[in-house]
Formats: structure tokens, sequence, C-alpha cells
């Protein structure tokens, strides 16, 4: 049925991490992975942000760094995608290999470093495509730049006429110095900035900010603050983790970067609903981390989030992951009587809210 089924999990994992990705594009490009869409649940359906997101299910940055394939992965069933992380120049990124795949974990390690073609490449592609599915700008910063919030801006202003929303990345692991614009002050001119540029455009974009999970409580009150101050339209929860807790494979968990999969689902949960409580209600927000399934996906609902992302999760379970998530939801309805997936939210927000994040 596709790349991923004809040779077997096991077969594609015999291949560098990096190589299989480039494959798993050659094959979504080619149409060697065919669309296999979940027939469409009208309960599945969420407005989010001014935009109506036909269910919510998301693909991540990081899988389509440069804007290759949103259209083809719409059609595997994602509700969006988002594209990115693109930065204003070309760049390389770190020396490889730079991504472990920790099987026993159902994990994977990168320190990739914002490696991507830059913003002209990817704003061509974008300008071409022909519109399917609503489309996430992942925006950051090179590794180089003297002015990292001013890359920020020149995001905001190239992908203006092609982006659905856009996704301040100051969360990645990978480009030093990054995180530190989290920090309070540093939050405050990024945002202020981002938002002004927004602002300045006759057609307003969703603004979104995506935040590490390795945060203490301190710094979450300080984003909550500067994100209602500067009324985002949401907050995406969360990258990855420098945390190495509990993994099974003793041996790659010693490699450098950002930890993903199953083992950051409970630290992004559980900030996402410390998140939840300290925004409020009204604030969108995006759970990311170790979903890859069903009932992980209806979790993060559960726990304060309005839409949801994958990657991680369809490396292990292949491009079916998406249409069996979405039935699984659907099924979820069926069993919990639900009107519509949203009515699950915040249920659990207290419960996961009430746990210590992680060491």
């Amino acid at each position: 049925m596709s790349l991923f089924d004809g040779l077997g999990r096991s077969a594609l994992f015999t291949i560098d991490p990096e190589t299989a990705h480039g494959l798993s594009l050659k094959a979504l490009k080619s149409g060697l992975v065919p669309g296999c869409r979940a027939d469409r649940d009208p309960r599945l359906a969420v407005n989010v942000a001014g935009l109506a997101f036909p269910n919510p299910l998301g693909m991540a940055a990081g899988f389509d760094k440069n804007a290759e394939v949103p259209s083809e992965l719409t059609r595997l069933g994602f509700g969006f995608v988002e594209v990115g992380t693109v930065t204003p120049k070309p760049q390389t990124g770190n020396p490889r290999p730079r991504i472990f795949r920790l099987v026993k974990d159902h994990a994977v390690i990168n320190r990739l470093g914002f490696n991507n073609k830059g913003h002209a490449e990817a704003h061509a592609r974008i300008a071409v495509r022909r519109k399917e599915g609503i489309l996430g700008i992942n925006i950051g910063a090179n590794k180089d730049s003297e002015d990292r919030v001013g890359d920020y801006v020149t995001g905001i202003s190239v992908f203006t006429d092609v982006a659905d929303y856009f996704a301040v990345n100051v969360s990645s692991p990978n480009t030093p110095g990054l995180r530190n614009m989290q920090t309070r002050q540093a939050l405050s001119e990024l945002l202020g900035r981002v938002v002004a540029e927004r602002d300045a455009k006759a057609k307003r974009i969703a603004l979104f900010l995506k935040i590490a999970p390795d945060l203490t409580e301190p710094d979450l009150d300080d984003i909550a603050a500067e994100c209602l101050a500067h009324k985002l339209d949401g907050l995406i929860i969360s990258n990855t983790t420098l945390s190495r807790t509990g993994l099974a494979d003793d041996v790659k968990s010693a490699e450098s970067g950002g930890l993903s999969g199953r083992p950051v689902y409970a630290r992004s949960t559980i900030v996402l609903a410390k998140m939840r409580q300290k925004l409020g209600p009204d604030m969108p927000l995006i759970g990311v981390g170790g979903i890859d399934s069903g009932e992980t996906a209806a979790e993060k609902i559960r726990a304060g989030a309005d839409i949801i992302q994958l990657y991680t999760g369809f490396i292990y379970g292949g491009p079916l992951l998406p249409g069996r998530i979405l039935r699984d939801l659907s099924r979820i309805c069926d069993r919990e009587g639900l009107t519509k997936i949203s009515d699950l939210r915040d249920s659990r927000t207290e419960h996961y809210a009430a746990l210590t994040i992680p060491e």
C-alpha cells in the first residue's frame, strides 16, 4: 500500500534515519504513498484562532522543512500541516549523523540545527501549490544571525501571503542560545516586534508561539503573561526535551539533541495543562509530544489542547497512522456520546496541572 508498508518498518529502520526521511519525502512526492484519508467526521471539526480545521490532527514542524509535501500530507488525513522551521538564509545545520532512533523507547533524538533551504525556496514552492488544507509556517532564526528577532520579523513579512498561521519557534535546543529567547525580557521584545509586523499587514494571520517542555513554573508564568499581554493567537506545547529520564536505550540516549516521541508525552502534557490553567479557557493551545494513537490524542485534548500535532509517531506508525487516529477519535465520540471532539477539552486539565514537571 505504500513504501512504508512494502518494505516494512524493520527494513526501513536499517537505513540511516536522515536517508530514510529523504526517501519518505520522495515517496510522497512521487505518489508512491497513496492518500488514505479517513471519512470526514463532522464531530472532529474544530474552529481555532479563526481557522476552520476539518479535524484536530496536524503534522508538526520538522518533517517537511522546505514545504515540499504539504498537500501530500493533507491527503493522508492530516487536518493541517506545519512546514519548517524556515530561516531567512539557507543553512546546512549541524554535522551528520544528527538523527538517532531509540526504537525501544519509540523515540528519536535529533540535533539537526534548523537545516533548511531558506525563505525564498520555501515561499516559491508554497506560492505555486494548489491550496489544500490549513498550512502553518514555522519560522526561526539563522544560527549566525546578528539580529535574531529581525529574522522572525522577516519570516512574517515574507510568508504573509501564503500562510494560514505562523509558529514562532524559540524552543529548539539545537541552535545555541535560541531557548534564551523564552526569557521574559527577550520574549517581550520578540513578540512585540513580530506582532507589530503581523498587524501592519492587510491580511491578519494567526500567530502562535512554540515553547520547550523544559521550563520551570516561574518560566511558564512569564511566558503566559507575555502571551496574554501581546494577545497571541495561541501556544504550541511543546518542542523536544533535553531530559533523558527513564530511557531504555542506554547507548543512544547519550547523544546530544532534542528527544521526541513517547518519553516526552507525560512532560509535555503536564506543561500543556499548567499553561491551560495559567492562560485561561480562551487561548488556543496546540498539544504536541508523544501522540501515536487515538487515545493519546484524546488525552492531550482532555489536558487542555484544542488541536494536536505529531511527528515521531509518524516515523514509527507510518502513513496509515493519521487515518487510524482519526477513526479512533470518531470511536471515542461514539463511546462517550460526544457531539464534537472539543467537548473533551479540559476534562483532565486539573489532574495533569497538579503533577510536577519531571526532572
